[in-house]
Parts: C-alpha cells; sequence; structure tokens
C-alpha cells in the first residue's frame, strides 16, 4: 500500500500498487517475507502529514511479523526462513554518544520502519539484523503483531514511569498499547485507573483488571503514583498531572501531541516529573517480548486484509477498533 500524498484517512490516502520493486538487503540488513503488519497511530500520523515525511511514494507500517526470505553482506543473526519481527527502529548510527551510552533509541541518525525504510503495508520488508526479534512461540503471526510497537514503548513508559510493583497506574486512552499495558502492571499488582471515553474501551479495559474507569475530565478515587497518556491530546496532561501524588510521574506516549496548554505551577509543584517517552531500544524489544510470553500477554485483535488499510485506519482514528488492528498479507 503506498502513500503518494499525505491527507485524510477517511479519503483513502493508500492505494494498492502491485508496481513496488522487490527491496535488496544491503550490509547488515535482512529482508523479511511479511504474514502481518500491525496498524499504529504512528502510521495514521504518517498518512494524514502529522510527521515529517522524508520521501514519497511511502509504505507504512512498522509492527511486522514474517519469515527471514534474505540476508545481506556482513548479516549473520538471521538465517533463512526463521520467523521473526521488526518494529518501528530500523537502522541506527552505532557511533553517537546516544548509541554508545545504550540510547540507541534517541540516535540522530536513527531510521524508522515505515517512514524512512519502506513498512509492512507490503509483501516484503527490510531492516537492520539488530533490530530484527526472534517471536515466541505463544503468539501466532496476527497476535504477535501488536507486540512490536504498541507491547513495546508501552513496556519501555512503564519503566519511565517509575510504577513499582503494588502502585496505582493511570492509563489515558485504551487502545492497542494500553490493552498490553495494564496486563503487564496486573501481573506486577498495580492498581489501574483507567481513562477513556469510549464505551467499549472501558469495558475491555474492566475486564482486563482496571479497577476503575472514567473520562480524563474525572477524578479517580485516588491520587496516582504514575500515569501514562496514550492519547496525543495535550489538554489531558495538565488533567493527568492533577492525578498525581506529589513525587508522581506522567509518561508521554506519544510521538506527535496537540499543543499542551499553559497550566499553574502547582500543578507540578511537589516534584511531580512530566516525560516523554522516545521509541525503543533492542533491548527493550526483547525485554518485553520475552515477558508478554510469560505473562501471558493476551492482544485482542481485529483482522483486515492488506487492501483495506485504509478502513483499519480509519476505524483506529475514530476509537473504533477494540485492542488492536492488524493487516494479513
Amino acid at each position: 500500500m503506498l502513500l503518494h500524498q499525505p491527507g485524510p484517512v477517511e479519503e483513502a490516502a493508500l492505494t494498492l500498487s502491485e508496481d513496488a520493486p522487490l527491496p535488496e538487503p544491503g550490509a547488515g540488513q535482512v529482508r523479511v517475507r511479511v504474514h502481518t503488519c500491525g496498524v499504529c497511530h504512528t502510521d495514521l500520523h504518517t498518512v494524514e502529514g502529522e510527521l515529517a515525511i522524508p520521501h514519497l511514494p511511502l509504505i507504512p507500517g512498522h509492527q511486522i511479523v514474517g519469515t527471514v526470505d534474505a540476508v545481506g553482506p556482513d548479516a549473520a543473526r538471521w538465517q533463512i526462513g526463521q520467523r521473526v519481527g521488526i518494529g518501528w527502529m530500523n537502522q541506527v548510527c552505532g557511533q553517537c554518544a546516544y548509541c554508545r551510552r545504550g540510547q540507541e533509541n534517541l540516535c540522530p541518525q536513527a531510521r524508522f520502519t515505515g517512514l524512512h525504510i519502506s513498512g509492512g503495508y507490503a509483501q516484503y520488508a527490510l531492516a537492520h539484523e539488530h533490530f530484527v526479534y526472534a517471536l515466541p512461540d505463544a503468539f501466532d503471526d496476527v497476535a504477535a503483531a501488536p507486540l512490536l510497537c504498541g507491547g513495546i514503548i508501552g513496556y519501555r513508559s512503564l519503566r519511565l514511569s517509575g510504577i513499582e510493583p503494588g502502585g496505582r497506574l493511570g492509563l489515558y486512552g485504551f487502545g492497542s498499547s494500553a490493552h498490553q499495558t495494564i496486563q503487564i502492571a496486573r501481573h506486577w499488582g498495580c492498581e489501574v485507573y483507567v481513562f477513556t471515553r469510549a464505551a467499549e474501551h472501558r469495558r475491555h479495559a474492566i475486564e482486563l483488571g482496571a479497577v476503575w474507569v472514567g473520562g480524563a475530565e474525572e477524578d479517580p478515587p485516588a491520587l496516582l503514583d504514575a500515569g501514562i497518556t496514550f492519547a496525543p491530546a495535550g489538554w489531558i496532561v495538565p488533567r493527568a498531572l492533577a492525578h498525581l501524588r506529589p513525587g508522581g510521574v506522567l509518561a508521554i506516549n506519544a510521538i506527535h501531541m496537540s499543543p499542551i496548554p499553559e497550566l499553574p505551577y502547582s500543578l507540578l509543584y511537589g516534584e511531580r516529573v512530566v516525560r516523554s517517552v522516545a521509541n525503543f531500544t533492542a533491548q527493550d524489544a526483547e525485554a518485553y517480548l520475552r515477558l508478554a510470553a510469560e505473562v501471558p500477554v493476551q492482544t485482542a485483535v481485529e483482522v483486515w486484509p492488506l487492501a483495506e488499510a485504509n478502513t483499519a485506519l480509519r476505524r483506529l482514528k475514530h476509537s473504533e477498533v477494540r485492542g488492536a488492528a492488524v493487516l494479513q498479507v
């Protein structure tokens, strides 16, 4: 599925093409024959032009499950025929100060799947072997796809929020990432409070163990130790800060967000912290995939054929997806 010009998903911005050339893996890269690809809010931001797009046409998609089909020069980690996953991070420089200190997610030369490198809304995709992951056998191709971005970035957000086992955690928005994150938090014995508007999302949150559900404009029955916002809506930030105890942390899990409104200093005072969550590392991915199999995380999935990518994105935009949407190639 090709994006020739960004535009509203309601106008079917993606077009099906059979003319894309077969990508050839370069040094350190592997080529994966795509089986499934998860649909992510970042895909929506890309297709609608809310992210800077380095080139057109572009193939979106970065939650890829498939089998290794070819390996490039100097790529020795994977063998043809292995089932693997590819996520958002596709390649980094490996030499900068961020890469050297284990913060490859902040590499200024990072290249991302479905943005710089053609993504998984296609039959084949490329990635550097460092950002290709073994998948637990417990997950079939459909169930595994949402793990590869929503799950991993949710896990990183949990860690950066500083939530401890048994703590009170707020989740703002309840889609692909949050419905996995709540399962990890419950595995750690946390009380989880979910803020979401959609009635079906509220029901889903209760099914997965939320102790309370409501809207972001409502106050939960207790102050929270940590919060994670998944919705790209800046107005939620002051509300989420007001729900935190002194010393609490609000992690913002969003690559694109509407402006955060002016807020009184009293919402930050008391050593409350606001921090963004940017991308993830290969170590995050490998740790989360192991943990997801241990829990085990149950991904709720709506499956669409590749040709219906516009429909899946439109449903995602309007909060009509229960859990995650996955394209089957």
